[in-house]
């Protein structure tokens, strides 16, 4: 068993990491399924900037009210627009997000229940600040065309914008270097359950060591 200490949270943990439209919330929801704690740090993300939410107040405070929907949330867009046009901006939001929901993630891995826990982060590589509390890297993986149709589909962004997106993430050849462990999502979703539980059992036999 881990030692838990300020950047390790003492559960075998497992980071799960891929490019934009990889399909990481898919296989999350799979672990999920499988009684296993899973920590998103995208989802904590959406907590902190929903109305009410702990950021929104040092972000208006930052960049004024006309960030803030009606209803108190981020205006996501117009943050995305800002950050991509201002790397001060940038820098800035992360300042105000990146220590909250790093605190969040690791009291959420400290109270996992199951036999290991997976912790979510699309941009683990990219950062560096999350690799120290992992034991195993698992990355999703599919081809860049791929990406880019699923996220115009889903997010209903150009193919400019998409690319700009991965144009900040890490290249897929160093992503996959850095795994411990690699899911082919390429394909339907119907055939990751079988390779889901191959990893699943191996994670649970890697967490009972000493």
């Amino acid at each position: 068993m881990t030692i838990a200490t300020e950047a390790q949270p003492g559960i075998f943990t497992v980071g799960l990491t891929g490019g934009i439209g990889s399909g990481k919330s898919t296989v999350a929801r799979e672990f999920e399924s499988r009684g296993i704690c899973v920590v998103d740090t995208d989802a904590i993300a959406h907590e902190l900037t929903a109305p009410g939410g702990a950021a929104m107040p040092a972000i208006v405070a930052s960049f004024g009210a006309a960030m803030a929907l009606p209803n108190g949330a981020l205006d996501r867009p117009s943050m995305r627009k800002r950050v991509f046009d201002d790397p001060q901006a940038k820098l800035t939001l992360e300042g105000i997000l990146h220590p909250l929901i790093r605190t969040e993630s690791l009291r959420r891995l400290t109270q996992a229940q199951s036999p290991y826990a997976m912790l979510v982060v699309p941009l683990l590589l990219e950062t560096g600040v999350w690799q120290q509390a992992c034991d195993r890297l698992l990355v999703i993986d599919c081809a860049e065309e791929t990406q880019i149709q699923r996220v115009m589909s889903r997010n209903g962004m150009s193919r400019e914008e998409v690319q700009r997106i991965m144009a900040t993430q890490i290249g897929r050849q160093l992503r996959l270097a850095a795994a411990t462990e690699i899911i082919d999502n390429d394909g339907s979703p119907d055939t990751l359950s079988p390779r889901i539980d191959a990893i699943h059992r191996q994670y649970l036999l890697a967490a009972k060591k000493p």
